[in-house]
Formats: structure tokens, sequence, C-alpha cells
């Protein structure tokens, strides 16, 4: 049984960096896709970054240039580094890992940015 365990939430102020961590454990599984979302209340989750196994990394718009996904394969860890955070950037950020059938989410971690 898989399970994705987050950590480094947290609060930061304005213009400060978090970095972000999610594990796999449970079993050896290799994920086509691990990503990021983030969600706020009464919002629909949002894709915040995700990369493949070959290498591609893709992000949605508002955080090109301040956010950086990477991944550690023999690790099964992905981390979100993120960089001058705004307080826009307050949500409940979820790990997602995907394989070619299965789709797995971590239980989210809090970031929260002051003005």
């Amino acid at each position: 049984q898989v399970q994705l365990v987050e950590s480094g939430g947290g609060l930061v102020k304005t213009g400060g960096s978090l970095r972000l961590s999610c594990a796999a454990s449970g079993s050896p599984v290799s994920f086509n896709i691990m990503a990021w979302y983030r969600q706020v209340p009464e919002k629909q989750r949002e894709l915040v970054a995700s990369t493949s196994t070959g290498g591609r990394t893709d992000y949605v718009d508002s955080v090109k240039g301040r956010f950086t996904i990477s991944r550690d394969n023999a690790k099964n860890t992905v981390y979100l580094q993120m960089d001058s955070l705004k307080p826009e950037d307050t949500a409940v950020y979820y790990c997602n890992a995907q394989t070619t059938m299965w789709i797995y989410w971590g239980q989210g971690t809090q970031v929260t940015v002051s003005p």
C-alpha cells in the first residue's frame, strides 16, 4: 500500500521561501508523474507543478520563475522549492503521484504567507 507523506509547510512572510517534500513509502512502485497541487477553501484543487520520469516539468503560470519542482527517483521523493512567496500562494499543498493504473494523494500540508 502506497503512502505519500508530505513535510515542509508552515508560516512565512511575503518574499520568503519554503521547501516541501513528499516521500512515497509502502511499495516499490515507479511513478510516471509526481506533482504538487494546492487548494484554498471553496475553490477547486489547482495543479501547481508536475514532473515526469523523462524529466519534463510543467508549472502553472502564477508560479513560473518562483517555484521549482524536482524529484529523486531512487528515493521516490518529490520536492517543491518555493521562493518569492506571495500571500496568494497561501493554500493547502497536496502531493500527487501517478502510475499507469493508480493515482495517490498525500494528506496535505498548510502553507501560509503573511503580508
